[in-house]
């Protein structure tokens, strides 16, 4: 499962599923995060999966883009 860091609030970054729901992780739990990064669980723990999260950017990138042309 993949989780979205929608926002980062009083010490939870809070995530975005696969499933449209959300969850609230503890970030004392997770390795240092920013909005827009993507976790995804490895052996048991969440790992940031930058590839996920540079794709998930040009993504965005190229709709705002296109919102201007």
């Amino acid at each position: 499962m993949k989780y979205t860091v929608d926002r980062i609030e009083s010490g939870y970054a809070v995530c975005e599923l696969e499933n449209g729901s959300f969850s609230d992780i503890p970030l004392n739990e997770i390795p240092p995060v920013k909005e827009g990064d993507v976790l995804v669980e490895v052996n048991g723990r969440l790992v940031v999966d930058e590839k996920a999260a540079e794709e998930r950017r040009k993504k965005i990138i190229a709709l705002q883009n296109d919102l201007w042309e």
